[in-house]
């Protein structure tokens, strides 16, 4: 049937209004690259597009998690509810696996359908459409109720999936150009803080590009006054190791090598200016061709030689200091034995024993300083051993003092140690060693008017000692390197011993798996502490324990049979480890493969993971977040990087220690160990005004107790324990219920932490104590920390 002008041009009339709509939408979400401003214009032009009065968008990164969930239209505490809804994402995979759009009537009444709760839906007419980019998923689109209480036709279902289809390009434009600006900004990052000097120059116009930070610093000492850096190719000459000189600025060889693209590998290059001021460096240059062939620009990287001048210089004076430490009482030595040898008939016995006094002494001293430097050898190749043994620290501290005065120490030492303070697990030759050291140190440094202090105090699964003086102090940009085997000292005295002291002091801690570190204010003296880990209750023999004499080798119950994993790459590092945790016995389990990792845990269930940060394809700290299996017990990082940002990183994601490599037997095993007991016996737990004692097994809220379950008290002292790590559905189940059902749904844990929740006096939508992390798990936040999981 022929239908009348007037509808057929109210038709035309709506067509092109619809037309000018999508029109206008997609100029909206096409004019900007940043994805949050496209996914706002998106959700917010879908509904100019149809009119409707609700719409939501939600959105998956590269690894399918839920990236971003944004509202338009609807109320602020409507969209936390559905933010906080527990069926949210049930919802959406569901949705999600459908083939095209979906037109619903009556949605609170499908959702029931799918065995889900629709109170807090905000609409109950629905229109959505997945988003879907050259066949990849992207996301969903959804619309709830027209404008003016109308249903969603055919034709706002046909523009809705038209500027899907337009979306999901500007969506992925914007993706890539984020990803773009990423890989850049960690590219800059990764060039700005490398500690080589990175130069690019224009090959055509041999002008300098841009350089970083390193190269700056390398080039600052000849810099002229009135001058800015960029301007030292005018003045500066550079001279090659064969000799040749080159004017940089009046040589046109120079712009023509560049323009060549000569390579440059390991060149040895003295940067002087007119001044006579000079650097020099090891360079390296690789030219970068453009799309036609031609070179574009050059690569120079250098690397600043001072500093291993300086080394040199310092290996140097080590050596003459060795020598001149060695040589003295050899020369006493010598000197004695001659003195008797040549002497006449007539020589006192008194006198021949006096020269013989000398010699003993003079061989005591020199055989201590062969011990030191045997010491800093064995510490540097990680090879130096402790017989750790359950000591009493006020009888370390006593002996130490003791040995100090007799050898004709001067200062009084006050000594500042509770009563109450636990046995340690130490080598005590070690440690009296290391207090030897510092005390001696602290007499150097301080009048004899005025006392050494050495106190003690509980720090944790720890002790920290502390020696103190009251002399002039240190200056802070000395406090750094005051642990390195060729510190320099500002005095002439101590020598060799001097020298090595206090790096042997480092090592010493170290190998007992503590720390040393030094403070100080200058004109107000320096402290110097270190820790050694508390000894195992439970482990050490009571009769051996109130002698003070504490079990050595045979004597002292071994640890039991914990489980202990591995996982590195280097056979060297896994048959050292092995060799050394075996001996301290645990039962140890190995590879070198990580991909097999959550299945060794599955079928093992390792007490503690021992993880090397850096590993084929992949770096620990990913794997810790990726093998949900890691959040059930501690892991500790084992690597060659000691740098503090690396550490805190590893720290932040979850783990419970560092160890740097080299490491002594002795270091791994007491970490190993302290860990362990860490996590068998935590600390009370306090996050707000919700407190956990785990030894009473009680749980207070503002100083009130709260009644649980041994279910939800299970729960609650997982999350707890592991807090700031995600534990998955699945690792709750596990753990929490006594009895663990083979096909157990997510929802069980639902229900207990909705109970939880009520009882802490929070829900889902503005939860403090356990946090949701979608399609995942729960966490606890860190003391002192919090997060939430979706970004609105």
């Amino acid at each position: 049937m022929t239908k009348d002008p007037d509808t057929l041009l109210r038709q035309h009339k709506a067509l092109r209004e619809r037309h000018a709509r999508l029109s206008r939408a997609l100029v909206r979400i096409s004019a900007s690259l940043d994805l949050d401003t496209v996914l706002r214009e998106v959700v917010d032009s879908a509904r100019a597009v149809t009119g409707a009065r609700l719409g939501l968008i939600t959105t998956i990164d590269d690894r399918d998690l839920p990236y971003r969930f944004l509202s338009s239209g609807v109320a602020p505490e409507d969209h936390g509810r559905l933010a906080a809804w527990d069926d949210r994402q049930l919802l959406y995979d569901h949705l999600r696996k459908l083939p095209g759009p979906l037109r619903i009537g009556d949605l609170a009444s499908y959702v029931r359908t799918l065995g889900l709760d629709p109170t807090v839906l905000p609409g109950n007419t629905l229109q959505a459409t997945p988003i879907r980019h050259q066949g990849m998923y992207l996301g969903s689109l959804f619309l709830a109720e027209k404008e003016c209480g109308r249903a969603f036709t055919a034709e706002d279902e046909e523009m809705l999936v038209l500027f899907a289809s337009q979306a999901a390009a500007a969506i992925a434009n914007a993706r890539a150009y984020r990803d773009e600006l990423r890989a850049r900004a960690k590219l800059e990052a990764l060039v700005e803080t490398a500690p080589v000097g990175v130069v690019l120059f224009d090959a055509r116009t041999g002008c300098l590009v841009s350089r970083n930070r390193e190269a700056a610093r390398i080039v600052e000492g000849l810099k002229m006054p009135d001058r800015p850096i960029e301007q030292l190719l005018e003045i500066v000459t550079s001279r090659r190791a064969d000799g040749a000189e080159v004017d940089l600025a009046e040589d046109p060889s120079m712009s023509e090598a560049l323009r060549r693209g000569e390579t440059l590998r390991n060149e040895e290059i003295v940067l002087s200016v007119p001044d006579g001021r000079s650097v020099r460096m090891l360079v390296n240059a690789t030219p970068i061709d453009a799309v036609d062939g031609e070179v574009e620009f050059v690569v120079v990287t250098m690397q600043d030689l001072a500093p291993f001048e300086e080394l040199e210089r310092m290996r140097t004076e080590f050596l003459a200091i060795v020598s001149h430490e060695l040589r003295t009482p050899l020369t006493s030595i010598k000197g004695a034995a001659g003195a008797v040898l040549d002497a006449s008939p007539g020589f006192a016995p008194e006198e021949m024993l006096q020269f013989f006094r000398i010699i003993n002494a003079q061989a005591d001293q020199m055989s201590s300083l062969i011990s030191d430097l045997l010491d800093a050898g064995r510490i540097a190749t990680g090879t130096l051993s402790v017989r750790p043994e359950t000591s009493d620290v006020a009888a370390l501290v006593d002996g130490a003092r003791n040995t100090f005065q007799a050898a004709a120490g001067r200062h009084t030492v006050v000594i500042d140690i509770p009563p109450d303070l636990p046995l340690v697990m130490v080598d005590r030759q070690r440690i009296l060693q290391v207090l030897s050291n510092l005390l001696t140190n602290a007499a150097k440094h301080s009048p004899e008017s005025l006392p050494i202090q050495i106190a003690a105090r509980r720090d944790g699964t720890h002790v920290a000692i502390s020696v103190s003086d009251r002399g002039q102090g240190i200056s802070p940009e000395r406090i750094p390197h005051l642990f390195r085997k060729y510190a320099s000292t500002d005095d002439a005295e101590g020598g060799l011993g001097r020298g090595l002291g206090l790096a042997i002091c480092k090592g010493l801690v170290e190998a007992h798996g503590g720390r040393i570190r030094a403070t100080s204010r200058e004109g107000q003296g320096a402290r110097f502490t270190f820790t050694v880990p508390v000894a195992d209750e439970a482990r050490v023999d009571p009769a051996a324990a109130s002698t003070g004499q504490g079990p050595a080798g045979q004597d002292r119950q071994r640890p039991a049979r914990e489980r202990i994993l591995v996982v590195d790459d280097d056979p060297q590092t896994l048959l050292y480890v092995r060799d050394a945790l075996t001996v301290a016995g645990y039962r140890v389990l190995e590879t070198g493969d990580h991909r097999e990792l959550s299945d060794i845990i599955r079928a093992e269930k390792p007490h503690l993971v021992l993880l090397d940060l850096m590993l084929p394809g992949t770096d620990g700290i990913k794997l810790m977040k990726e093998v949900p299996e890691l959040a059930d017990r501690p892991v500790i990082f084992i690597s060659a990087y000691g740098r503090d940002e690396t550490i805190a990183r590893a720290l932040g994601a979850g783990a419970a220690d560092y160890v740097v490599k080299p490491f002594s037997p002795t270091e791994l095993t007491a970490r190993v160990r302290a860990a362990l007991r860490r996590y068998a016996e935590p600390e009370p737990f306090v996050l707000g005004e919700l407190a956990i004692d785990y030894e009473r097994r009680h749980v207070t809220l503002s100083d009130r107790p709260v009644e649980l379950t041994v279910t939800e008290y299970e729960v609650l002292r997982l999350l707890s324990a592991n807090a700031g790590r995600v534990l998955t559905y699945r690792s709750l189940l596990r753990k929490a219920w006594v009895r663990y059902p083979a096909r157990a749904s997510p929802k069980l844990v639902h229900a207990v932490v909705k109970r939880l929740r009520r009882k802490l006096g929070e829900d889902a939508a503005s939860a403090a104590y356990i946090l949701t992390e979608r399609r995942v798990g729960y966490r606890m936040p860190a003391p002192g920390r919090s997060g939430r999981p979706w970004r609105s």
